[in-house]
């Protein structure tokens, strides 16, 4: 145990995750979200499969693939996902309407894709993610490589204030896709999250934005004294 493990919002953030795990249930076919909460599932999941649960799973990111192999966790290939039972992920920001804000660890895309194509999305969230209204963190929107600069100045042409995702050595932040990512700053709350998605995805070179809707079912939301509550 390190100090680290007593913080509040480290004890939120593992609570949730081990929630999640123990939802999980034998035969399931599992899609595992990416960032620091899903972390902490993927590491109860791993205990599990190590105990004698048989499942599989698909990762939306390479640190998700690495952590879940490492703890002994059955990866199926990526040309062979088709229909997965559930999916854990995390959120940067979540409402009411389970409406989300997505890929603030870069893998909105994958992400997506494997939300969309499971019976089930499971939201794993420390309760400081949420919010009566989107639009604090930024949404993150990744674009196309090619001609990148044509679709950033599109993007601010239509009102949109954002900057690339940079490395810490201020090189561009490349998505495991080849692609890149700027992140665009609302001055006021998102109250319509699908007509600014929509909005966003009529823009040329945009690929895919970190707005989720109408893909969540339960939320689990942990708190700080390890407390856990599912949101149906």
């Amino acid at each position: 145990m390190t100090k680290t493990d007593f913080m509040p919002t480290i004890i939120a953030k593992k609570a949730a995750g081990s929630a999640a795990a123990r939802l999980i249930k034998e035969g399931m076919t599992v899609g595992l979200g990416t960032g620091s909460t899903v972390a902490f599932f993927i590491e109860a999941l791993g205990k599990r499969c190590q105990e004698g649960l048989q499942i599989t799973a698909a990762a939306t990111s390479g640190e998700s693939m690495r952590q879940a192999k490492s703890l002994g966790i059955p990866i199926i290939e990526n040309d062979s996902i088709l229909k997965l039972d559930v999916t854990i992920d995390g959120a940067d920001e979540i409402d009411h309407k389970k409406n989300m804000i997505k890929g603030g660890g870069g893998a909105l895309l994958k992400e997506k894709i494997l939300a969309a194509s499971s019976s089930e999305m499971i939201v794993i969230v420390d309760e400081d993610k949420l919010v009566d209204h989107l639009g604090t963190f930024p949404v993150p929107v990744e674009i196309c490589s090619f001609a990148y600069l044509t679709t950033f100045k599109r993007l601010h042409e239509e009102g949109y204030q954002g900057s690339f995702r940079l490395n810490g050595d201020q090189t561009y932040y490349v998505t495991e896709n080849g692609n890149l990512i700027i992140d665009i700053q609302f001055n006021s709350p998102i109250f319509d999250p699908v007509q600014e998605n929509d909005r966003l995805k009529s823009i040329t070179g945009v690929l895919e934005t970190g707005l989720f809707f109408n893909l969540a079912g339960r939320v689990i939301v942990g708190y700080r004294d390890g407390y856990t509550k599912i949101n149906l």
